[in-house]
């Protein structure tokens, strides 16, 4: 079916998302599924649309890194921190969802969300108040980070959220021990760096994001564990956000979503998995995020070595994320963003295959 689509746009994207839905309504049972994504979505639309006018006033602008691709210099001014039309329905569905369950897990996730989510606007407003694409310090992100996924892990595991077998499927399990532990530290803190540095392409984070959420909602459905039903509702209603935000966050963007919405976005899916040990899985849908992240990893170890070796520091991109090698070899933005959302879907098809078939 990706192969047929020979433009996959923000329409066609919501089109085959939605059809998606509503087969798994059927094949689930469940009606929610559909209702609640359509349900987050126009929620997302409604509020990114007002609540651009107040970003605006507000002066809330993007500011662009000088050492950032020459032709990002004309997003300069775009509004901002619009990741807040995404997290904050969210936050307020967990709540009104927790008023009904009285779900440990459900605050957990909560806390995990608003947590990344007060660090990412922290991020955007030392940015936004310094004229300067800079933030926060990388370190003094990265222990906040820290800080965060380690009171989530504890609490994780003292609520027994946390096995140390990893499910691969229903015949096959990997038995990791105190392992666990750093893949919960790298799953929360690594996801959510991921999808920050994937956020550099107009939308190309959200049209992610939406997919790999309707991915992990469909794994977490396929778990047939009635426990976790929520979970996968609670992911989908996620996708809805994402792909709601994305009409606005479509080339060209009329607003971004900043850290205050790619951190906890990348939080999100970590605390979501962990708590329905969707670890594999959530690896395999997540591709295009932790390609992302291993390019600038690559590029960064590699300068160095060289730098070491030869006294001079040689690159294996043109510049990374890996979006802008593409960039600086010449693809058109849209085109680039297109294929990876391709891909990214095809990476889904790949996760939920696994999930049945092995």
């Amino acid at each position: 079916m990706i192969g047929k689509i020979k433009s996959l746009n923000f329409t066609a994207l919501f089109f085959l998302i939605t059809f998606s839905l509503i087969l798994n309504s059927f094949i689930f049972n469940n009606i929610f599924v559909i209702n609640i994504f359509l349900t987050f979505f126009f929620i997302s639309i409604f509020i990114t649309k007002y609540g651009l006018q107040i970003i605006k006033k507000l002066n809330l602008l993007q500011n662009i890194r000088e050492e950032g691709p020459s032709i990002h210099f004309s997003k300069k001014n775009t509004p901002t921190m619009g990741g807040v039309f995404i997290i904050s329905p969210f936050l307020l569905l967990l709540l009104v969802v927790n008023n009904y369950f009285d779900s440990n897990g459900i605050m957990l996730i909560f806390f995990c969300s608003i947590s990344f989510f007060i660090i990412g606007i922290l991020d955007d407003y030392v940015s936004i108040r310094g004229k300067k694409n800079t933030g926060l310090k990388s370190n003094e992100k990265l222990i906040l980070q820290a800080l965060f996924a380690i009171v989530f892990i504890i609490l994780a595991f003292k609520n027994n959220y946390i096995s140390d077998l990893i499910v691969i499927s229903t015949n096959w399990t990997i038995d990791t021990n105190i392992i666990i532990f750093p893949i919960c530290f790298i799953t929360l803190v690594g996801l959510s760096n991921a999808v920050n540095l994937t956020d550099g392409l107009d939308g190309l984070a959200s049209g992610c994001s939406s997919i790999v959420f309707y991915g992990l909602g469909t794994e977490i459905f396929l778990k047939g564990q009635k426990e976790l039903i929520i979970y996968g509702l609670i992911a989908y209603a996620m996708s809805g956000l994402c792909m709601g935000f994305l009409k606005f966050n479509k080339y060209p963007a009329q607003i971004f979503m900043g850290d205050t919405g790619s951190l906890s976005i990348g939080a999100t899916l970590g605390s979501i998995s962990i708590l329905t040990n969707s670890y594999f899985t959530l690896f395999i849908i997540s591709g295009i995020f932790i390609i992302e992240a291993l390019s600038v990893i690559i590029q960064v170890s590699f300068f160095k070595f060289t730098k070491k070796i030869f006294k001079v520091g040689k690159r294996v991109f043109l510049m990374t994320p890996i979006h802008h090698h593409f960039e600086l070899n010449g693809m058109k933005e849209e085109t680039i963003v297109e294929n990876f959302w391709k891909i990214n879907i095809l990476l889904v098809i790949l996760g939920i295959v696994f999930k049945i078939y092995l």
